[in-house]
């Protein structure tokens, strides 16, 4: 069994050497889903590939955000310069880059949990697509692993330790619609990490705990999973030694058949580095969800009610040059390094250094003094630079000549009152999975409309169904229903001309501008829908708590949130899509349908979009916007970083 830990600088890939671990993931200063790391340039990748490779340690790279259409020839270079420096795999999230590499390049992959592979079914296209392992989808459970194991002998990766995002992977628009910022380009802003209010719950309502999964990682080696990744190219290269040496000492002890898997110190410095709270994550069922506060704050001691002269607390592990941080509730008070020990009556006496007022704090020890020496092990180790060597490959586009087109009218419909409000200007109806569908599809037939049934967004086994059109929202339903007429929901993040499988029709991603959009057009000879309206969905999640409702922001922007029918809670945008003045715009470009998304929206509400989109009618906008409080063309004018 691998175990990967992360590197998002020159010095964590040192400290990933130095602790053990057997492979190790970075990224280049583009294209990486951790843009905000320090990450490598070219000549510092083939620096750390060398070191790696003489101790016998595999380098993988992050090539793993959505590409842009214009990114391409960029890319491509950056590629090819991975091959001729020897990477022992590439990570990827887009499936058009993988067509490029499948193509052109001999480079071995690796799909991103962005991908959001999640079932049996997404296994078996990945292994038709000549991916070589698959980063599964942190929300799997141990029994979910076990049947995707059943159908495949690729190599299959598992998160083990740190931090969960609150949504599935690649599956997040939060953080662009909140501040035009991706998490599927490397930029997430964390909005799962602040504030909010829904009902009567207020806190870090979305903030989950930090996986810790070492009591898991027998069941995982009976499973036969190969690698274990440790979440982290934020982190500190101290967090990085320790999570990648503990890691590797409990991996050894279960392939030894030991036990305990982890010595109450070495569980202690990984509660010290870094701890938002720990949770053994889906994998075992567990608790994942962490409301009381959002960052790490090191292991709890305890709490003291401070009398204005000296802290006492009860804590036998507090040693000189160990550090401690002091919390009122939600707020960071002050912390200090421990010069002196005094000890009386069975408590430990500190005396802070600042003035601190008098009442009830929590103590939370966030230093150890070992820390320091292996700090000096990481900075005093030394590596080769590498002379560097740039070898670029030259990628074109041959554009296409793409005629201007009617754009259809698609509605997405739940209820079959919506239905009847808007088939008489609909070309087609997306109709929810949900048991009325067959009366659906019987008035659609009988109004000459084109009735397509809407899969679940997620499930991990796919339904089945008879229904003979589909809107796909995975690679997994894809695989599960190829022979039929497929249309892509905007979920499948269709971003570039290259992305793959080829469907009847792409709903295109909707963090797409219109010059991105317009890029595409110039290049994908395939149908394209663009979503023109309706709350779009930023999150889906796994989380068994957040009840239905209005999620309120601190701004007092409302997200609407339901759960649906298989357990998963869906986050809605704040704001309806509103880009009925761009309709012109978009038929120029050769679109071929206009998404409208009314579901669990009232009839007439319904009736009125469908009845101002078919007439074109801009007058109505300002009683759309009065009836759904806020519109946006969000994304379409400013696009996403």
């Amino acid at each position: 069994m691998e175990l990967l830990a992360p590197a998002g600088s020159m010095a964590a890939f040192k400290a990933a050497l130095l602790g053990g671990a057997d492979a190790i993931y970075l990224g280049g200063k583009s294209f990486g889903a951790r843009r905000q790391a320090a990450n490598f340039t070219d000549q510092e990748l083939d620096t750390v590939v060398r070191a790696a490779h003489k101790r016998g340690v595999k380098v993988y790279v992050t090539v793993n955000t959505l590409i842009k259409e214009g990114e391409f020839p960029l890319v491509f270079s950056f590629l090819g310069y991975l091959e001729s420096i020897a990477v022992d795999a590439v990570i990827l999230q887009d499936r058009g880059l993988l067509r490029l590499i499948q193509d052109t390049f001999s480079l071995p992959v690796h799909a991103s949990t962005q991908m959001n592979i999640h079932s049996p079914e997404g296994v078996v296209w990945a292994e038709k697509n000549d991916v070589r392992r698959i980063i599964l989808a942190r929300e799997l459970r141990l029994k979910e692993l076990e049947k995707i194991r059943e159908v495949t002998r690729l190599e299959l990766e598992v998160f083990i330790h740190g931090a969960l995002c609150y949504s599935f992977s690649g599956q997040c628009l939060f953080s662009s619609a909140v501040g035009g910022r991706s998490g599927n380009r490397g930029l997430c802003t964390q909005p799962c990490r602040k504030r909010y209010t829904l009902g009567r719950d207020e806190g870090y309502l979305l903030s989950t705990a930090d996986l810790f999964g070492i009591e898991a990682i027998p069941d995982l080696l009976r499973l036969g999973i190969d690698g274990l990744k440790i979440e982290g190219r934020m982190r500190s290269p101290l967090y990085v030694y320790l999570t990648s040496k503990i890691y590797s000492n409990a991996i050894r002890r279960a392939e030894d058949g030991r036990s305990p898997l982890i010595t109450p110190r070495e569980k202690e410095l990984l509660e010290v580095v870094f701890n938002r709270g720990f949770s053994r994550g889906y994998l075992t069922d567990s608790d994942v969800m962490h409301r009381a506060y959002a960052g790490s704050r090191g292991r709890l001691l305890g709490s003291i009610n401070f009398d204005g002269k000296m802290i006492a607390i009860k804590a036998n592990s507090l040693r000189s040059h160990d550090g401690i941080t002091l919390y009122r509730q939600d707020e960071k008070v002050g912390g200090f390094g421990i010069q002196k020990v005094e000890r009386e009556q069975g408590f430990m006496i500190l005396r802070p250094p600042f003035k601190l007022p008098k009442g009830e704090y929590q103590v939370y020890k966030t230093k150890d003094r070992d820390f320091d020496s292996i700090q000096k092990q990481i900075t005093g180790m030394t590596l080769s630079p590498s002379p560097g060597q740039t070898k670029v490959r030259r990628f074109s586009f041959n554009p296409i000549r793409r005629d201007a087109a009617r754009g259809d009218l698609s509605f997405y419909v739940s209820s079959l009152k919506s239905l009847e409000a808007v088939i008489p200007y609909a070309d087609r109806v997306y109709f929810d999975w949900n048991s009325r569908f067959p009366d659906a599809y019987a008035m659609c037939d009988q109004a000459g409309v084109e009735c397509v049934l809407i899969l679940p967004r997620l499930s991990f086994s796919i339904p089945p169904t008879e229904a003979e059109s589909l809107m796909v929202c995975s690679v997994d339903q894809f695989e599960a229903y190829s022979s039929r007429k497929l249309y892509g929901h905007y979920a499948m993040n269709f971003f570039n001309s290259l992305t793959i499988p080829n469907l009847f029709q792409y709903t295109l991603s909707v963090e797409l501008s219109k010059d991105d959009i317009e890029e595409i057009a110039r290049h994908y000879a395939g149908r394209m829908e663009v979503m023109v309206f309706g709350r779009i969905e930023l999150m889906i999640s796994r989380d068994p708590l957040l009840c239905e409702g209005l999620l309120i922001d601190r701004k007092q922007k409302r997200f609407p949130v339901y759960r649906d029918r298989f357990g998963f809670v869906h986050i809605l945008a704040s704001s309806d899509l509103f880009l009925l003045d761009y309709l012109g715009d978009l038929e120029n470009m050769g679109i071929n349908s206009f998404g409208i998304d009314l579901r669990r929206r009232d009839p007439a509400l319904s009736e009125l979009v469908a009845k101002v989109f078919y007439q074109r009618d801009l007058r109505q906008k300002t009683v759309i916007k009065k009836r759904c409080n806020s519109i946006t063309a969000r994304h379409y004018l400013r696009g996403v970083i």
